[in-house]
């Protein structure tokens, strides 16, 4: 095998952050550089070893693959930056998501793309979490004095103290001010719904999670995100989250919502060729192909039909709009899950591959939509089964190393030009050696 496939595969450095709670209503503008530049080294890690030497090696284009992906990772050339790497929420299969330092370990990770999940505080102010109503699982809120204004509040018995209301919980930025906000911190995702006590329901992290760096988690605004990642010199990719209270909200509705996104990578001189702004919701993207079509031109239509009755993604029908109809309307860049553009092929022989593309996928690359696709690194462990964005294609993916497996098909055979990771160092790994192998 030829030894030019070469990449070091380091360990992240231990990182330095700024604190994780500010009070009032100003916080740091700046960046430590010597932090940033710390974090702009990309340094792959032990993981992506580890998925290559667990894949599968049934047929010849699998025995390629592992032995391309094993010379690339016994070489000592730094990791590049990557542009098919999309740093889903950071890198939250090991830190806090949508903290200051799972961005940072998803750009040492080689993300060459970050994400923002935008959402809005009680005062109007945007801010980066997954859900408008996650922060009971995402953050501490619940042991805090804050916990009162959530919109349902933890409770307890007047006898013995315990939690009673574990599984009803919610606290929501629309609940509290930016400057409140800022007072909390991230922690990793996930919460026992059966707890009896809080500090029972902080701990319900999943144990395929790693807790370790879960002793902070230091929470940005999106204006705060846009020069962190303008200092890492990546590329972003917001999304503007579905409210879940009424809009209008405070005198601002859906519409004004998605230009106040915009309108903050304009204020931060951001070209707009820099940011992928995508949504779930059709008119979102529609409205920025009409209203700003420099930030039209790359917005991502993130494809959640499939919850939708009667949608089908293996029977072009079912589909309204068709994938012609979207690109006719402007749309170029679709975003579904990975299941949807992969099916399995349980027949497969030596000169085959037991994951090809879907019916989806071919529609989609015949109507000229590129496509972009979630999230890689997401799932417990592949052998238990059951997990959801592998759910098409769990009859022939079975080992956590057969991760490779799909995103070599996703990349190779289904022609993306984005993945989301959990663990952006998987897929920067991934497209490095296969830059090299070109």
């Amino acid at each position: 095998m030829n030894n030019k496939f070469t990449i070091a595969l380091g360990c992240l450095i231990a990182l330095t952050v700024i604190p994780a709670a500010y009070a009032g209503d100003t916080y740091p503008t700046g960046y430590d550089d010597a932090l940033i530049d710390a974090a702009s080294h990309v340094t792959l890690g032990p993981r992506p070893l580890f998925l290559v030497h667990d894949m599968s090696e049934e047929t010849d284009r699998e025995r390629e693959l592992k032995s391309d992906l094993l010379s690339c990772a016994s070489g000592n050339r730094n990791g590049q930056r990557s542009e098919l790497t999309i740093a889903h929420r950071g890198a939250p299969l090991m830190f806090p998501e949508h903290t200051l330092e799972a961005y940072l370990a998803g750009a040492q990770g080689g993300a060459g793309i970050i994400e923002c999940d935008v959402t809005f505080t009680a005062d109007n102010e945007l801010v980066c979490r997954h859900s408008q109503c996650d922060l009971h699982t995402t953050t501490n809120i619940v042991e805090t004095d804050l916990a009162q204004k959530c919109a349902v509040p933890p409770e307890f018995d007047p006898d013995s103290g315990e939690l009673v209301n574990a599984a009803d919980i919610q606290c929501c930025t629309s609940d509290i001010t930016l400057a409140e906000f800022r007072t909390l911190e991230g922690k990793m995702e996930g919460a026992d719904l059966e707890a009896r006590s809080i500090e029972a329901y902080l701990a319900g992290t999943p144990g395929w999670r790693t807790g370790l760096y879960d002793t902070r988690g230091t929470l940005l605004s999106h204006a705060e995100t846009i020069e962190l990642f303008k200092a890492l010199g990546v590329k972003m990719t917001p999304e503007l989250k579905e409210p879940s209270v009424e809009m209008p909200f405070n005198g601002m509705s859906q519409q004004d919502y998605a230009q106040k996104m915009i309108d903050e990578y304009k204020a931060a001189d951001v070209p707009a060729s820099d940011v992928y702004a995508q949504s779930f919701l059709l008119d979102d993207v529609l409205y920025w192909i009409e209203s700003e079509p420099e930030f039209g031109e790359q917005a991502v239509y993130l494809d959640g039909r499939y919850d939708d009755d009667g949608f089908d993604h293996t029977d072009p029908a079912t589909w309204s709009p068709s994938m012609q109809e979207l690109a006719d309307q402007g749309v170029k860049i679709l975003a579904p899950p990975m299941w949807m553009l992969l099916a399995a092929n349980p027949e497969f022989g030596d000169g085959d591959s037991r994951v090809v593309p879907s019916t989806y996928a071919e529609h989609a690359r015949d109507a000229g939509l590129e496509l972009i696709t979630w999230t890689l690194e997401r799932s417990g462990p592949l052998a238990e089964g059951g997990q959801w964005y592998h759910g098409t294609t769990e009859e022939v993916i079975r080992r956590e190393g057969d991760k490779l497996i799909s995103l070599d098909v996703l990349v190779q055979d289904v022609g993306v030009i984005g993945v989301f990771s959990d663990w952006p160092a998987t897929v920067a790994f991934y497209d490095n050696c296969m830059s090299l192998r070109d």
